[in-house]
């Protein structure tokens, strides 16, 4: 049954417009303050980022539960997988993350965690759907939940990152600059790489209410290469505004994508013989990942985008290893969810084990060159079905052979057929996908 709120990973929109207003917050936490109040007694952590509405939104869901009867905790700041922890070792009923991720301060969503850890199942948040579409009842006056604030949060959740790399490992001889985007990560990754032993230069640690995300952090990493290069760093870490994301670059100031640093963990784990299952990815990894974990005979899966999506498919294969190009990186042998923190000290762990550099570790990879178009489209066409088009599409991947692939998708959020066309040669890759946006323009239409 579709669900009426939710998406792929929860609810997500602009401030003030529905469903992202304080009355719909309200209505939501009351909605899983019921859910919840039938497992028995317990409590809900909530924890946000750095944007100015977590302070409304926070207040909103904190009234809702506790009109449904249900106790609340309190986390402030606190970066999305750092709320995925703290649900599964407080034991508490289920995590609210009060975060846009890499978006900026305008917008602003709700993710959930379930006692373990992980995504809401499907069951859960119909569950909380239909409670929704009620009017809201409060409990008694002596049934009302209570509300207390976790004060030692960001120093549990430091101690757990720092675990996961061997604690006789020592970083001193790395400098590192760590971007936080000024987001939730602000007051935790450069302790995380301190307390370490590197050599920390962080920026994006001023976090305003609306800096987050603002040309820095993971989507845009120009800032962190030109400080990189300035205090001559061994490397940076860029997180987004959440702390699920990470991208890294090089000494040289050279982008390290979540596709180069899946790989860089596989080899490090294959090396390791603690590689277990396949290596997930998703439609968009990029075929040099494919071709390089090949030659080592590590299979790589392909799950529909969306880390949620990954997930599942790590769960059904047992892998422990999977991720986006975005940066999107989920260590299952280390934490239950997408964490940027964790993934760096994996990677930093595999430069000091090996002695090479992040950029040599990431040459083991040929990244392909990669175009990726947008087309409007008028109306909701399977392109899978319209003849023209997919002659167009064969005779693309015949020309391409081994060495390329071909992939058309539609937006799941606009009127838009994504076409990307990825293969060896750059200048062939561009024109083959500007033929196959044709294609489909001519097909199916277009959006004036």
């Amino acid at each position: 049954m579709a669900k009426k709120y939710f998406g792929t990973d929860g609810i997500r929109g602009t401030v003030g417009q529905f469903p992202i207003t304080a009355d719909f917050l309200l209505k939501l936490g009351w909605a899983t303050g019921k859910v919840f109040a039938k497992e028995g007694n317990g409590f809900v952590i909530v924890g946000k980022d750095t944007r100015i509405s977590g302070y409304m939104f926070e207040s909103a869901l904190e009234a809702g539960l506790s009109a449904a009867g249900v106790d609340s905790r309190m986390l402030g700041p606190m970066p999305t997988p750092g709320i995925a922890y703290l649900t599964r070792t407080l034991r508490a009923q289920a995590g609210i993350v009060i975060s846009a991720s890499h978006n900026p301060f305008y917008d602003n969503g709700i993710k959930f965690f379930s006692v373990d850890g992980m995504k809401l199942p499907d069951e859960i948040e119909h569950q909380i759907e239909s409670y929704l579409d009620s009017e809201i009842t409060t409990v008694e006056s002596s049934q009302l939940g209570k509300v207390k604030r976790i004060g030692d949060a960001a120093g549990r959740y430091i101690e757990f990152c720092k675990s996961t790399v061997p604690t006789a490992m020592d970083f001193k001889n790395f400098r590192i600059v760590v971007d936080c985007a000024h987001g939730a990560t602000y007051h935790i990754a450069p302790h995380v790489f301190s307390e370490v032993g590197a050599d920390v230069i962080s920026i994006g640690v001023a976090p305003n209410g609306l800096n987050i995300n603002e040309d820095c952090g993971a989507t845009k990493t120009d800032q962190l290469a030109a400080k990189v290069l300035e205090v001559r760093a061994d490397m940076g870490i860029a997180l987004d505004g959440d702390g699920d994301r990470l991208i890294m670059v090089d000494h040289t100031g050279e982008k390290v994508d979540g596709d180069e640093l899946i790989y860089i963990i596989a080899k490090s784990r294959l090396k390791a013989k603690k590689l277990e299952g396949p290596v997930v990815g998703t439609l968009m990894t990029n075929l040099g990942m494919e071709h390089a974990l090949k030659k080592d005979g590590v299979e790589l899966v392909r799950a529909k985008v969306g880390d949620r999506y990954v997930m599942e498919l790590l769960q059904e294969r047992k892998g422990s290893l999977g991720g986006e190009g975005s940066g999107h990186i989920i260590c299952l042998d280390r934490t239950t969810t997408g964490d940027g923190i964790v993934a760096a000290l994996q990677v930093l762990a595999e430069v000091h084990k090996s002695g090479k550099s992040l950029r040599e570790l990431k040459s083991g990879m040929e990244k392909y060159p990669q175009a990726l178009l947008n087309v409007k489209v008028s109306k909701k066409v399977d392109v899978s079905s319209v003849e023209s088009i997919q002659n167009a599409v064969k005779s693309v991947e015949k020309a391409l052979g081994d060495t390329g692939r071909v992939l058309l998708r539609p937006s799941g959020t606009e009127p838009l057929i994504r076409v990307m066309v990825e293969g060896q040669d750059k200048d062939k890759v561009n024109k083959y996908a500007h033929e196959l946006a044709e294609a489909v323009k001519t097909g199916i239409g277009v959006c004036s």
